[in-house]
């Protein structure tokens, strides 16, 4: 063996949260998603869809850090409101499985990086509330909701000074891409604001007190080769897992 290679550090696991596709009976995954991380330097790995807490604990343990994905609705259960007939299909195994997976998460102190839905799901996992339907509970001026190709910006974010955000990319502002229906709407007390949309939606938050929780509104599998803040975004998601 390799003195040298033996002792090199290894890439720090990320375990991503799956995607469900209940058509086919399936779990998947998007290479972004994969793609993003090992550029980054992580080893990005896929978790199995489950709900099971011994499962989940011993995933927790094996990862450095956890990368909540996109996909479904979040279930308006999860915040104690009623679907209304805008809201879309919802996964209850999803969400059964991430709300086990983010407590341990939290109770360990992993880092954590939501993205879209995940961003959507820590928020009414931790006691916020989410809009069900933009253009039916919040319409405006912008379209959240972009067509492709998705690596390039559909409106601007403001970027909150003070924030680990501002901190990390030393922009007031940046294009994002958009790709989602629902949003947070009463940001949960654990969370602050790190950016905020043109028509004041919160687009990405943090926890305090934690080594890493952020989750971001946008697509950082979609736009990480192209969008340098994207690619700082998940750096610093694998920056966090090495410690």
């Amino acid at each position: 063996m390799d003195e040298h290679a033996a002792a090199r550090p290894a890439n720090p696991l990320i375990g991503i949260t799956p995607l469900v596709d209940i058509e086919r009976e399936s779990y998947w995954m998007l290479p972004g998603y994969m793609q993003a991380v090992s550029a980054a330097g992580g080893t990005p790995v896929m978790l199995p869809l489950t709900d099971d807490a011994g499962t989940l604990e011993q995933l927790t343990d094996l990862c450095d850090g956890m990368l909540f994905s996109g996909g479904h609705d979040v279930s308006p259960a999860l915040y104690g409101a009623r679907p209304i007939p805008q809201c879309g299909t919802v996964s209850p195994e999803r969400d059964a499985m991430e709300s086990k997976l983010l407590q341990l998460a939290l109770e360990r102190d992993k880092p954590v990086l939501g993205v879209c839905r995940g961003l959507q799901f820590m928020n009414a996992a931790l006691g916020g509330t989410l809009y069900q339907d933009l253009p039916t509970e919040r319409p405006g001026a912008i379209d959240h909701d972009m067509q492709p190709p998705y690596d390039r910006p559909q409106h601007r974010v403001s970027v909150i000074d003070g924030t680990p955000l501002h901190a990390l990319l030393g922009a007031d502002s940046l294009g994002v891409n958009s790709r989602h229906h629902q949003a947070i709407n009463r940001l949960a007390s654990a969370l602050q604001p790190m950016a905020i949309s043109e028509d004041g939606l919160v687009e990405a938050a943090w926890m305090p007190g934690k080594r890493f929780v952020w989750g971001v509104q946008w697509h950082p599998e979609h736009a990480w080769r192209t969008d340098a803040p994207c690619r700082a975004i998940v750096g610093a998601l694998i920056r966090a897992s090495r410690h």
